[in-house]
């Protein structure tokens, strides 16, 4: 058997401690995702990226969205960071590809 000397016990401690620091329920899933849009207008091809992304995120929370906020931005049920659009003209108008990360 090993006898933990004061220091040594003190640090495993606190090492249990930092570890139990975030409990499952805290643990976050998240997903990168990408779409892309195409519209007359910059801010409807941003709508039809945005929609893509949640679409291919979940499509329960595309349903939600689409009867409530509608906002860029904005996902029922997750946590939405990191929204960014590279967008050009041409064809119909404008072509955006958009990204975001999604955490549930």
């Amino acid at each position: 058997m090993f006898k933990l000397t004061g220091t040594l016990a003190a640090g495993v401690g606190a090492l249990v401690i930092a570890l139990g620091a975030v409990s499952p329920a805290e643990a976050r899933t998240c997903v990168n995702k990408a779409g892309q849009g195409t519209n007359t207008t910059e801010e409807g091809a941003k709508f039809q990226a945005y929609e893509a992304i949640l679409q291919a995120t979940d499509w329960g929370s595309w349903a939600a969205w689409m009867a409530s906020s509608q906002k860029i931005g904005e996902a029922p049920g997750y946590a939405v960071s990191r929204v960014r659009f590279k967008c050009q003209k041409g064809g119909l108008g404008s072509t955006c590809v958009g990204q975001a990360t999604l955490c549930k």
